[in-house]
């Protein structure tokens, strides 16, 4: 089953020094997972500043700056990987470096036919 595990951290959690190797320590989790055939994807995100949001009501296209909801800790990340069950999923999510700073949520991801591979 694919999962994505969506890393929650505040955005000053991190100095420049640590989140340089919080990337470096991601891609040595990412190589571990491709070689155990569990990896599907991997990305940091840029700063919450740098986000557009866009609604959609009545036909009429939204849009403005800022992410969705004003919180403490915002969306840094994602890990996609294919895990047998949640349990595995779990054990995953904390080798995650953002876990240490932040909060890791694991969804399951629906599985749509006709999506593109």
């Amino acid at each position: 089953m694919k999962y994505v595990l969506l890393i929650y951290l505040e955005e000053n959690a991190l100095n420049d020094t640590e989140r340089e190797q919080c990337y470096a320590d991601s891609a040595q989790l990412a190589q571990q997972l491709n070689s155990n055939g569990q990896y599907l994807a991997t990305a940091p995100l840029h700063p919450v500043a740098t986000a557009t949001s866009v609604r959609v009501r009545e036909g009429k296209s939204f849009v403005t700056d800022g992410p969705f909801a004003e919180t403490r800790e915002q969306l840094g990340g994602f890990f996609l990987i294919e895990a047998a069950d949640l349990d595995e999923a779990i054990a995953i999510a904390a080798q995650i470096p953002g876990a240490k700073v932040g909060t890791v949520e694991i969804r399951p991801v629906i599985e749509v036919v006709g999506l593109p591979a």
